[in-house]
């Protein structure tokens, strides 16, 4: 993966000591404060994938109007089981979607992005973090590939089921969003990524359904 230059967590830094919060937390709340989208989720709805225990709190903390936890997989019973590929809401029902490092787990990323289009009020926003390499030009998945063992190999992770290229913007795009993405230096100057345990190299996934 290093090879292929895969941007996403930062292994050697993942989880903190103190309050076991994992980078991919640290740097999406980060992301959330310097741009200004934490403070305007007040009142808002929202869904949120896989929802990580201590950015949930910083999230339900801003007063929403409605918070949807979920997962394919709950292992909390307060987490509603929801596929990413058929979801049970009508359209336009949220403000805001959050799948923060989700993507790369979802059989038919085309399916899922759409959901997630038509599930979206006008004008609403996917924060879509996920990993990619900066090396491969086009997404690779292949079916063949179906151990976890052929996974970790191919992808980088047992539960991996494609890796993304740097076609990754242009997939997201093509589901109907526009691309609001903001790089590390331009957000967070001022924060040190090795001080923070952060990957500097992973942007800001903010996407728009167009109003």
């Amino acid at each position: 993966m290093q090879v292929l230059d895969m941007v996403g967590s930062d292994t050697e830094n993942f989880e903190c000591p103190r309050c076991g919060a994992h980078d991919r937390e640290r740097h999406l709340l980060l992301y959330l404060r310097a741009s200004g989208v934490l403070a305007e989720l007040g009142g808002k709805a929202i869904l949120h994938f896989a929802p990580e225990k201590r950015l949930s709190r910083y999230v339900c903390a801003m007063g929403l109007g409605r918070y949807v936890p979920c997962d394919l997989f709950p292992q909390d019973p307060q987490v509603l089981r929801v596929d990413m590929l058929d979801m049970p809401f009508a359209d336009g029902t949220f403000d805001v979607v959050i799948a923060n490092h989700v993507l790369e787990h979802v059989d038919d990323d085309a399916r899922g992005l759409a959901e997630i289009h038509r599930v979206l009020k006008r004008g609403g926003i996917a924060i879509l973090q996920t990993p990619y390499s900066g090396r491969l030009h086009r997404t690779w998945q292949d079916p063949g590939i179906d151990t976890p063992a052929a996974r970790l190999q191919a992808y980088g992770q047992e539960d991996h089921v494609r890796l993304f290229g740097r076609d990754l913007f242009d997939r997201i795009v093509a589901a109907g969003f526009a691309s609001d993405v903001r790089r590390h230096a331009d957000l967070l100057a001022d924060v040190d990524p090795v001080v923070a345990g952060v990957n500097a190299e992973e942007p800001f996934f903010l996407f728009r359904k167009r109003a």
